[in-house]
């Protein structure tokens, strides 16, 4: 890397000062090409492209870029053109070479791209391109702030020079109040047209007084405006004390109903004030077994009160996973302003709502919405078909919507059709039991409940039709499906379904946890944690299930599993540790492979212990999960922290030490009584996921560890301190080893008297 001043030269000769000044003309003549060009166009993407080619040619360059910073997302961006789509690129502003120039203010020149430590070689893998040198420069304002940096790659002919360096930064001087102006143009056009986007959109959607179509429309909106993938808007029931929607953005219509004082959405509106969370896993207050229960991944969440006129809450708007980043103050400030003005609309259509269910309540149209609902009208045209309707007879609503009930319900399903007829002409209810439903070319159990509707004037105004699915072990095994394997499901199915029933038994319970989480977020952002845990999950979920253990719950990057739930085995756990050690070396080969691409690697700890433990369907009526409750799971959470302690991976309690029924390389580490309780646990480590590169002389050093342990029960300092010196000898990276040469320094000092057990109290959790 050169970024040294060359040395002054000698007294020129008059040709070289010829040279010097038709370079500097030449000099003179580019700035004012610049400036020529950049006057002339209109955008900030014609700016871009204009300067990043002239530069690039200027300084016989292989390719040039022109990075601007984002400041509410601290991200350098780009814009490439591809074909007659501007595909606009983005990294963080502390990232790779880049990332250097704008944080430090300083020019770069590199020689060797590969041998400096700041260059990404990512890019190069993902482009095929190969980078040989490079000139980056701060792009800065006439006040002196750094607005961006401009970049080129791998000079056609020699070296970049000092003298590359400077044409290169007064170019992009000469250009910085060009860039500014279609920034600040581009920025202007942005809010003028959100402006009248958003009169638009409220004139169109406060227009509509029906509750679904409006609810359907504002969470369209909602989402559209904020470049969100999914957003929920929740009502306050008074009555129920409960938030409830029936539409889910980028979901299957369903009717969500939760207490109003639960979770995000019910702090918001207890609270009056929006809550803006940039990554949800990071942050206690949000609750991941909605996430578990769908298969979706949320990254961020903004929520924010909708209040009436006469300033009273009534529900509140959520929006999930902006693309590109979180939220911003911005969003928030436009999505309040959304809800304010559609406040009055939602409460117009709820009113509305309200009087048609009571027109309809004494119909019974709904018992539950797990049932398909189709309704016809008068010309016994299907008029609507709700979500569980599109499931069960697997259509899409432009399949269905609008279709004659005789042609939809025709063939082996005719007799549909023969009863909703018999339905309109007598206006008496039709019931059959256990009938066959042809779907595509699979049996479906079904009741059937074919109703009339009836205007308050006793009118016929359409028909209804109810279905319920009553294949139960199909339902049984998809919902079982979820929690373990598919083979222990099968097993379920043929023992019956009470064995979901809640009980106590015995089990292993395993908890791991991804260590400095945090940091990892932070370092990858949202979309790289995203990729990084879908990877993560899917390698430690087959360790579990290849052992037929049931995976219980993801608790933010932590995985929670037992064995011997719901169905036992005479070794669980045995199954328990083998699962333990297969992730340690599924983790150790998937690290690799990301070291060898540049990536950080990930480490973990495992806390098991076995005990007799409550399980079953645990919840209320209105949501229940199937899980693990007790002190033996408390303890296997509590051993998976002290990992981090001892310097383990995996910490076993002696209740799952005595059951295993194989042998391990294991070690007795410790006599502990964990926080909240009094009764001390001996616990031992499991090792045999190292090979000798990474604990050297395995064997040795348990000898010697042993024998150390025993010494110190004895109160025998100076020779436990020996033998755990000895291990030291063997493998220097001993972090118990450490530990123990440590207490026996401090009882050297502080003797601990006769009544002295052993047993060391731990203070955290």
């Amino acid at each position: 890397m050169d970024q040294t001043t060359e040395p002054a030269s000698p007294k020129k000769k008059p040709t070289e000062r010829d040279q010097d000044g038709r370079r500097r003309l030449r000099h003179l003549e580019l700035l004012l090409e610049v400036t020529r060009r950049m006057a002339s166009y209109g955008t900030l993407d014609e700016v871009l492209q204009a300067l990043v080619e002239m530069t690039t040619a200027e300084l016989n360059a292989e390719r040039g870029s022109l990075f601007l910073n984002d400041s509410d997302t601290n991200e350098l961006y780009s814009r490439v053109a591809q074909g007659n789509i501007q595909r606009e690129i983005r990294i963080l502003n502390t990232s790779g070479v880049a990332g250097y120039v704008y944080t430090s203010g300083e020019a770069l020149i590199i020689h060797d791209a590969y041998a400096d430590d700041r260059f990404n070689r990512s890019i190069d893998e993902q482009t095929g391109f190969t980078t040989h040198n490079i000139l980056c420069v701060p792009i800065k304002t006439v006040k002196g702030e750094i607005i961006g940096v401009a970049q080129t790659l791998n000079k056609r002919s020699g070296k970049f020079t000092r003298q590359d360096l400077n044409l290169l930064e007064a170019m992009t001087s000469q250009g910085t109040l060009a860039l500014q102006s279609a920034q600040f143009i581009e920025r202007m056009q942005a809010i003028r047209r959100q402006e009248m986007e958003f009169i638009d959109v409220v004139s169109e959607v406060t227009a509509d007084i029906k509750l679904g179509s409006l609810l359907q429309k504002v969470m369209g909106e909602a989402t559209r405006l904020l470049n969100a993938e999914r957003s929920t808007l929740f009502l306050n029931e008074e009555k129920t004390s409960e938030l409830w929607s029936e539409v889910g953005q980028g979901l299957e219509s369903v009717q969500i109903r939760l207490p109003n004082h639960l979770g995000i959405a019910g702090a918001v509106f207890t609270s009056g004030k929006a809550i803006n969370i940039p990554y949800a896993y990071a942050d206690l207050r949000f609750n991941p077994a909605f996430d578990k229960k769908t298969g979706y991944f949320t990254r961020s969440i903004l929520c924010v009160p909708i209040t009436n006129k006469r300033g009273k809450v009534i529900g509140v708007t959520q929006v999930l996973n902006k693309r590109g980043g979180p939220f911003t103050g911005d969003d928030e400030s436009r999505l309040r302003a959304f809800t304010a003005q559609i406040s009055i609309a939602l409460e117009n259509a709820k009113l509305f709502a309200d009087v048609q269910n009571m027109k309809n309540y004494n119909e019974a149209m709904l018992e539950s919405m797990s049932n398909a609902v189709i309704t016809l009208d008068e010309s016994e045209r299907i008029a609507t078909c709700n979500a569980a309707g599109l499931r069960i007879l697997r259509v899409h609503l432009p399949q269905i919507l609008q279709q004659p009930a005789a042609e939809f319900f025709s063939g082996s399903n005719a007799w549909i059709s023969e009863k909703l007829k018999r339905v309109a002409e007598t206006q008496t209810a039709e019931l059959i039991m256990e009938a066959e439903l042809m779907v595509g070319e699979d049996k479906l159990s079904v009741n059937l409940t074919a109703l009339p509707l009836l205007s308050m004037e006793k009118k016929r105004i359409g028909s209804m039709l109810m279905l319920e699915d009553i294949s139960n072990e199909k339902r049984l095994k998809s919902t079982m499906s979820r929690y373990m394997d598919p083979g222990i499901a099968d097993q379920m199915l043929a023992s019956g379904a009470e064995s979901l029933g809640g009980k106590a038994v015995m089990a292993t319970i395993l908890f791991s946890d991804v260590r400095g989480f945090t940091t990892i977020t932070e370092t990858l952002g949202a979309q790289g944690t995203v990729a990084l845990l879908n990877e993560y999950f899917t390698l430690m979920v087959d360790c579990i299930q290849r052992e037929e253990g049931m995976l219980d719950k993801f608790i933010g990057d932590a995985v929670m599993a037992a064995f011997g739930i719901p169905i036992g085995h005479d070794d669980d756990a045995d199954r328990a540790v083998r699962t333990a050690i297969a992730m340690l070396k599924e983790l150790n080969s998937w690290n690799k492979g990301r070291v060898n691409e540049g990536k950080m690697p990930v480490d973990i700890g495992i806390g098991l212990n076995t005990d007799n433990v409550v399980s079953g369907n645990i919840g209320s009526k209105k949501r229940m999960d199937y899980t693990i409750i007790g002190d033996g799971v408390n303890l296997a959470a509590r051993l998976e922290s002290a990992c981090k302690q001892y310097g383990t991976h995996i910490l076993i309690s002696e209740f799952t030490y005595k059951a295993l029924k194989a042998t391990y390389f294991s070690r007795e580490l410790d006599l502990v009584v964990v926080k909240g309780k009094t009764k001390p646990v001996a616990i031992y480590e499991i090792l045999d996921y190292h090979t000798e590169e990474t604990y050297p002389q395995m064997i040795d050093a348990l000898r010697h560890f042993k024998s150390g342990l025993v010494k110190y029960r004895q109160q025998k300092w100076e020779d436990a301190k020996r033998e755990f010196g000895e291990v030291l000898t063997l493998n220097d990276h001993d972090k118990a080893a450490k530990m123990y040469i440590e207490r026996c320094d401090h009882f050297l000092a502080n003797p601990p008297g006769d009544a002295w057990d052993g047993v060391w109290v731990m203070q955290s959790k």
